[in-house]
């Protein structure tokens, strides 16, 4: 039986993983995202098996299954999220000053530089084009936009 209730446990934590969505930044969860939820699918289904006994120890397991998967998504999305918040800093940094800014994470192992390009007016905004490289495991995605200083001392991509 308790071989039976990890190969289901294993089955569901899969088919959870193959279900992530990419994020609204254009840039796929990570494999820390789709490893969290694989490992919270597993380790939430493991301990539902051993709760109750008949149908029971079925939905507490498939219950165990789904709620691992959400904690441990969240846990990889958020220390995804610590790439991001270099790469905003970087971006920040090189749209204030105009010089080409690089950031890391020593966490991740993932890296990148922002390149400032030519600044104009537009109304009552300062705008400033860019160009960005990431590099994630290795592989590189670059990106091109405008970005615009808000009122409030903030920048906005535009485009």
């Amino acid at each position: 039986m308790k071989i039976k209730s990890t190969l289901i446990v294993g089955a569901l934590a899969v088919a959870l993983a193959g279900c992530q969505t990419g994020n609204p930044y254009g840039y796929s969860g990570g494999p820390k995202e789709g490893i969290g939820t694989l490992a919270g699918a597993v380790a939430g289904g493991l301990a539902g098996s051993q709760i109750g006994g008949g149908s029971g120890r079925l939905w507490a397991t498939g219950a165990g299954v789904l709620i691992g998967a959400l904690v441990g998504n969240n846990i990889g999305r958020s220390l995804d999220r610590a790439d991001q918040a270099y790469l905003q800093n970087a971006s920040y940094g090189a749209f204030q000053t105009g010089q080409p800014t690089r950031w890391s994470n020593p966490q991740s192992g993932n890296y990148g530089y922002v390149e400032p390009g030519r600044s104009y007016q537009s109304g009552n905004a300062y705008c400033r084009e860019y160009s960005q490289t990431v590099y994630i495991g290795g592989r590189p995605e670059s990106a091109y936009g405008t970005a615009c200083r808000q009122p409030d001392g903030s920048w906005q991509i535009v485009s």
